[in-house]
Parts: structure tokens; sequence; C-alpha cells
């Protein structure tokens, strides 16, 4: 009997902060992004509150520095990639963990003026596919490791 593994996520979401580009070990590049996507939940009143969920994001190559050139704090965004989890070791020798999104494709929800407006998506939306060439599948996780761990308290959704 063949099983078969489905690793997918789709997001839309904000950017809480401006994209951060680095370069790997390897020459290529990596964008690390975090983006806020809220999730509506019934409280016990049976009023409905919104509560954010905040996903770290890396995004590799060419994309990558796209999504740095064009992206800012606030700019809504559409993800679609695979989840990735990695450990290391900390410099007191404790082991960490983390589960992380990969992106494969990009999209601008916003136009090149800012934030599109309260019906939704504006006219100038764009999108990057990452490379086929699977960079993101060459870094190892010890290149990973670091990604933002901030807090976002000042960010209105």
């Amino acid at each position: 009997m063949s099983y078969s593994n489905i690793n997918r996520v789709v997001l839309v979401g904000r950017l809480t902060s401006d994209p951060e580009l680095r370069a790997l070990p390897s020459g290529s590049s990596v964008c690390e992004l975090r983006v806020a996507c809220n999730a509506t939940r019934k409280t016990s009143a049976g009023d409905y509150a919104e509560k954010p969920n905040f996903f770290d994001v890396s995004v590799f190559g060419l994309t990558g520095e796209s999504v740095h050139r064009y992206m800012s704090r606030g700019r809504r965004v559409a993800i679609d990639g695979r989840l990735d989890w990695h450990e290391w070791e900390t410099t007191e020798g404790s082991k960490r963990q983390a589960v992380k999104i990969v992106a494969e494709s990009v999209q601008f929800l916003d136009g090149r003026g800012g934030q599109a407006g309260p019906g939704g998506s504006s006219d100038d939306e764009g999108s990057l596919e990452a490379s086929s060439e699977r960079e993101s599948e060459s870094a190892d996780a010890s290149e990973l490791v670091g990604v933002g761990s901030g807090i976002e308290d000042d960010l209105v959704f």
C-alpha cells in the first residue's frame, strides 16, 4: 500500500515588521518575515473575538530579494508554501526546535501606493514564484536559526 504525505500551507495576513534579508554561506539569500493572521473564536459569553496568530516565514532566492525590496510592515501578503521543522542546540547546550513556513510563492495583496482599502485587494496585485532549483532545500537547519521572536504589541489589525 502506498502512502502519500501532504505538507501545504496557505495563509493571508499582514507583515508584523519589515522583512529581513541575509546571505547564506552557500551564496544564496533568504528573506525572513513574520505574518499575522486573525482567527475568530466564540467566547464563553457567546460573543465572537479575534485572536491574532503569528507565523515565521522564510522566502529563498530571488523571490526573497523581491519581498525584501517591495514589502514592509503592515502590508498584506498571501503565502503558499510548506512547513519545515528544525532543531538546534543553544550555546548553553539545551535543545530547541521550531516550525516555520518555507514560502514557495508569495503574492503582494496591496497596491504600490500602500495598503488596500477596506473592500479587499487592489488593482496592482503581484505574485512571485519560488525558484525551481529548490534553493530552500540546500540550506541546512543551522542556517535557519534565529528567526524573529519579538512581541507584536503595537499592531492593529
